[in-house]
């Protein structure tokens, strides 16, 4: 690399999202030590402990992030159908070859090391969806360029769900962002979130009640816009799934999920309760982040931490100790952390002159988002707990991986914004 191209590349990556990347990546090391700590860990550093293999995940992840930002940037544009082939690919091996953890064979062993292909497949997804949009430019206004979309996105979310991954498949969903920003019609972000609602109130409310509500919903629709043909048409169509999906939603229910999943939505909805079962993470993790109250009780002193009542608490449930230890002031800066991240993404996304480089950066900015609303919300009990970790925090070398393989990817495109097109 030459002088010039040194200081190019110095000047123009954008050097707050890495300060505060390596702020997150931090703040998940020191706390990953204090969920192992009991009180009479050794205070040697270790290696072979989680919070030491985590400090090798973030040093090699630096290294892999500025490897990456010493490509060409129109690699990541031309490979990007090579990358989604081969992580789907390892998304089928793993059916064939992984491991089963915790239900899930979501893992291929490699020695010591476990490699998830779920976490691959999303920046893989990303890139391909980024291409497919930068290159085609569809209006996603029609059924042809929105099938072709949605195709690359359900791949992946099929696959995973085969594992089965619950938790990582609804991730894929974050994919509905970056094509809302590109033309996709709003109706089909209400249409998403009808599906929510619908969910919880097939299990609140007896079906006698909640389809005559539908019905009568949908027959106002299909009135009001009687002389409208085309938006008549797409009302009685929505009514109709609806209705389907009312009767469908208790049979997917019964036999796509896990037991244990099945249980945690019952626990969340209030139908059920199980204290020392299904329901104890959650109940032990909001003691713990209640507990710390506003400053918290100090680092490696919070007890429900050192003595391990949170099960999962480096991973799933790592931000129980933040809450803890470090109290709402800990909490509230993690949280500003990720605003600020994900704000910056989304600044650093509009200003981008090349389609591929915007969709990307939106896709990065959506899943961040995602697992980062996702992991608190299981944490504080408003959300179902379907083990997703906290980006850049939570122990694991294929998460962090992935996500500074996603970040880094889309800081090399906007370092290259001037001269990519």
């Amino acid at each position: 690399m030459s002088n010039q191209q040194g200081n190019r590349f110095f000047f123009n990556v954008d050097w707050i999202t890495i300060l505060l990347y390596v702020a997150l990546c931090t703040i998940g090391v020191v706390n990953i030590y204090a969920s192992i700590y009991n009180g009479s860990t050794a205070s040697e550093f270790n290696f072979s402990t989680s919070y030491g293999k985590q400090l090798i995940y973030v040093i090699t992840g630096l290294i892999l992030g500025f490897s990456i930002l010493l490509l060409d940037a129109k690699f990541f544009s031309i490979f990007s159908p090579i990358v989604y082939g081969i992580t789907m690919l390892l998304l089928v091996l793993v059916l064939v070859v992984g491991r089963k953890v915790g239900g899930n064979q979501a893992w291929i062993p490699l020695g010591s090391f476990r490699l998830q292909p779920s976490e691959l497949a999303k920046f893989g997804t990303a890139l391909l969806l980024a291409r497919y949009i930068g290159t085609f430019s569809p209006k996603l206004r029609d059924v042809k360029s929105i099938f072709f979309a949605a195709v690359i996105i359900i791949i992946p979310l099929f696959l995973i769900m085969l594992q089965p991954d619950m938790g990582s498949g609804l991730v894929f969903l974050s994919f509905m962002f970056p094509l809302y920003r590109e033309g996709l019609s709003g109706y089909f972000l209400l249409i998403f979130l009808g599906m929510i609602v619908l969910f919880i109130a097939d299990f609140l409310v007896p079906i006698e009640i909640l389809l005559p509500i539908v019905l009568a919903i949908g027959g106002l629709f299909i009135y009001q816009n009687r002389r409208k043909q085309k938006i008549m048409f797409s009302s009685i169509i929505v009514t109709v799934v609806a209705v389907l999906y009312l009767f469908t939603v208790k049979l997917a229910y019964e036999k796509l999920l896990e037991p244990h999943q099945k249980t945690r939505i019952e626990i969340m909805l209030g139908l059920k309760t199980d204290p020392k079962g299904a329901g104890y993470n959650v109940i032990q993790s909001k003691i713990a982040i209640g507990s710390g109250q506003l400053t918290g009780r100090g680092f490696l002193e919070g007890t429900q931490t050192k003595y391990g009542y949170v099960p999962e608490q480096s991973t799933d449930f790592i931000f129980s100790t933040i809450g803890e230890e470090w109290g709402f002031a800990g909490c509230f800066t993690v949280i500003a952390l990720y605003i600020f991240m994900l704000l910056r993404v989304i600044n650093l996304a509009e200003r981008q002159r090349s389609t591929f480089s915007r969709v990307y950066g939106y896709c990065v900015a959506s899943i961040i988002f995602f697992h980062v609303f996702i992991n608190i919300g299981m944490t504080i009990g408003i959300i179902p707990v379907i083990g997703i970790p906290l980006p850049f925090i939570s122990y694991g070398g294929s998460s962090l991986w992935s996500f500074t393989v996603l970040l880094f990817i889309f800081l090399k495109l906007d370092s290259n914004r001037m001269g990519f097109i």
